[in-house]
């Protein structure tokens, strides 16, 4: 297999984060869709791949499910970082908040990486999660708890952006306005 080394001038990832209901799966699609030669790349579907053994995703994960979340993360970035290699945008979305996103932020440093983050508001989650076919969240307090990590423990990395009250066309409007201001470089990290 040919290894090809990143050339940070030509790589491009958009990382779109955010809670579980705050539309990160349609926005990083209608994103990608808009952007040439792209991938949307779900950090879930390492998740899923999982048949037997796979852990559940809750506000208080268990030791298994810590070790699942971080390969997970660890085989997205890597997937990321092959199809930047060969030539691609990535929008690369997963639930990416605390501690963890500033771990993914320094996995692509050798990249052009874009932060977006989605942030609706909790009564915005709230009807978006009982609209869907799965629900994220067993109750209200959950989304709460969710919520306060995401705005008091997420660092304030790339674009924050309140998509509570937009469509998802007006929203990747709003990124694609806003990609110059997310990219982060070498100054931004030190």
């Amino acid at each position: 297999m040919i290894q090809t080394p990143p050339n940070p001038s030509h790589a491009a990832i958009v990382l779109v984060t955010g809670t579980m209901a705050s539309g990160k799966s349609s926005v990083a699609q209608a994103l990608a869709e808009r952007l040439p030669k792209s991938v949307h790349l779900r950090g879930d579907l390492f998740r899923r791949m999982i048949i037997n053994g796979r852990a559940d995703m809750s506000f208080d994960l268990s030791e298994e499910a810590e070790r699942q979340l971080e390969l997970r993360y660890t085989l997205a970035v890597e997937v990321a970082k092959r199809y930047i290699q060969a030539g691609f945008v990535v929008v690369y979305q997963d639930i990416v908040i605390g501690k963890a996103l500033q771990e993914i932020v320094w996995a692509f440093r050798a990249y052009q990486l874009s932060v977006v983050v989605l942030c609706p508001r909790p009564e915005i989650i709230a009807e978006r999660d009982q609209a869907r076919r799965k629900t994220g969240y067993p109750n209200r307090a959950s989304i709460d708890a969710f919520d306060h990590i995401l705005r008091s423990e997420t660092p304030h990395i790339g674009y924050w952006f309140d998509n509570s009250d937009v469509s998802i066309a007006e929203t990747v409007d709003a990124i694609l306005s806003h990609l110059k201001l997310a990219p982060l470089n070498g100054k931004d990290r030190e």
